[in-house]
């Protein structure tokens, strides 16, 4: 059972930026495509972005495109989140996950496309 352990999270204000890194304890982390999802209060946990196996191409919710970038390092075996120009409405638990369903790979995924799942960190912007 692999482990993914979030971390970078914490409290910024509007404008501001965070990362956010993964890293996961499966030694074949590069067999699996990788994503961020977050989940503010009393909402569903939704896509943020992902990455397929290698980190040549990546994928991006409409709400976080051209703010947001999503990048890995297979030597290292983690996944980050560059977060730019943080909103309010950016505050939420971010999750990160994996997946061997490289074929759905696309803008618009949910949570039932990911398999393992890390435990989360807050982000929180403040206004």
């Amino acid at each position: 059972q692999v482990q993914l352990v979030e971390s970078g999270g914490g409290l910024v204000q509007a404008g501001g930026s965070l990362r956010l890194s993964c890293a996961a304890s499966r030694r074949t982390f590069s067999d699996y495509a990788m994503g961020w999802f977050r989940q503010a209060p009393g909402k569903e946990r939704s896509f943020v972005a992902a990455i397929n196996r290698s980190g040549s191409r990546t994928y991006y919710a409409d709400s976080v495109k051209d703010r947001f970038t999503i990048s890995r390092d297979n030597t290292k075996n983690t996944v980050s989140l560059q977060m730019n120009s943080l909103k309010f409405e950016d505050t939420a638990v971010y999750y990160c996950a994996e997946t061997t369903r490289y074929a759905i790979l696309s803008d618009y995924l949910v949570p039932g496309d990911f398999s393992s799942w890390g435990q989360g960190t807050q982000v929180t912007v403040s206004s």
